[in-house]
């Protein structure tokens, strides 16, 4: 009974512990789709513009040991403050330019009439179970039942704090949610299916297709980014990962997603830069000997602000999830030094409240 006990505590484990490690599907992008195809493959396996030695399970436990040493405060130790928005105006608003940031790498974006939702994640963990794994510090900024109709979800990678398998069922099987574009990287189609979802388009990285809506039309570009894939213990990187390009009448918007800092945003500031909006994730990157190939610290958000040439960056990936060792409120603070640095103003590069809602306009200048 005791080896049984502790052979399902492993299995927990590594449930658990899986989407922390850098890491089949028979992967391929839809025939509508335009441009190359852009990932590299390994066998069955996904690899990185820029590839670095991935790290085993022996590091990651290296890494737990020396967590426990530190006495990571827990997630009920912080306080944040939250903002109220007005959910009637963002169920409303098919006309002005609005970002809101619901929590970690979810978010609200509003564009020339297109409703975009970046990794949605409303759950109360980031886990495969709600019992136990990396419990919320806030609430969601807008619930999903005070949603406006989303003509567009963009989906970064499986890991378990930004693919949230409720969050997802909840979104395509809502009054309609058969209308919502379900943009996702190779290998995630069949996984949204599954789960309802209608609308459902697999993309390689470089890859773009012509949304057309209600309100507007868009285009929809998949970039890569540097991190993994790994939702179950054994499928290391076979589903890609990406951040995503969203053009709408103009105005273009940048989800960096999930990723650690590479040449390659330089690469997408060339191709599609300038960025009216980007969404830049500043959170999860300690400690460096393990975290920097795949997380980018505050310094190198900055960084990729730079590279992308935006012109206005939201901070994301931070301030929801205790996924990591730094203390949940340090990324602010990092980032306004790192920008102070660089000579570059708060208001270029903005960290908003759990909730906040910000109106959009489009500006001239951009960063070269």
């Amino acid at each position: 009974m005791k080896k049984l006990i502790l052979s399902i505590l492993a299995l927990m484990a590594m449930l658990l512990l899986a989407p922390l490690m850098p890491g089949a599907v028979n992967a391929e992008p839809a025939s509508d789709l335009e441009g190359p195809k852009g990932a590299e493959r390994v066998g069955k396996q996904f690899r990185n513009v820029y590839p670095v030695k991935e790290k085993n399970f022996s590091t990651l436990m290296k890494w737990r040991r020396e967590r426990r040493k530190l006495k990571i405060p827990p997630v009920e130790s912080y306080t944040f403050p939250s903002a109220t928005n007005d959910t009637a105006f963002l169920r409303d608003n098919r006309s002005i330019n609005t970002f809101t940031w619901i929590g970690h790498a979810t978010a609200l974006v509003q564009i020339n009439g297109v409703n975009i939702l970046t990794d949605p994640h409303f759950s109360l963990r980031a886990s495969p179970v709600q019992w136990k794994g990396p419990k919320r510090s806030m609430p969601p900024g807008i619930s999903m039942d005070e949603l406006p109709e989303i003509d567009i979800v963009i989906m970064s990678h499986d890991h378990y704090d930004s693919l949230d398998l409720k969050s997802i069922s909840k979104l395509a099987n809502r009054k309609g949610g058969e209308r919502t574009l379900f943009a996702v990287p190779l290998g995630l189609g069949q996984w949204f299916r599954e789960r309802g979802a209608v609308n459902v388009v697999e993309f390689d990285w470089w890859q773009s297709y012509q949304y057309s809506g209600q309100y507007a039309e868009a285009e929809v570009i998949a970039v890569p980014a540097q991190h993994w894939s790994k939702r179950y213990p054994l499928f290391r990187n076979r589903t890609l990962w990406a951040g995503w390009v969203i053009r709408v009448k103009g105005f273009t918007f940048y989800f960096a997603g999930d990723t650690g800092y590479a040449p390659i945003f330089q690469s997408i500031g060339e191709r599609y830069g300038p960025m009216d909006l980007a969404a830049i994730p500043i959170g999860a990157y300690e400690p460096r000997w393990f975290m920097k190939d795949m997380h980018m610290n505050p310094e190198e958000a900055v960084k990729v602000h730079k590279d992308v040439k935006s012109k206005l960056s939201i901070a994301i990936h931070w301030g929801t999830f205790v996924l990591t060792d730094e203390p949940l409120d340090e990324p602010p603070v990092r980032l306004r030094e790192a920008l102070k640095n660089e000579g570059i103003s708060g208001s270029d590069f903005k960290v908003l409240k759990h909730g906040e809602t910000i109106f959009i306009k489009q500006i001239i200048k951009y960063y070269d």
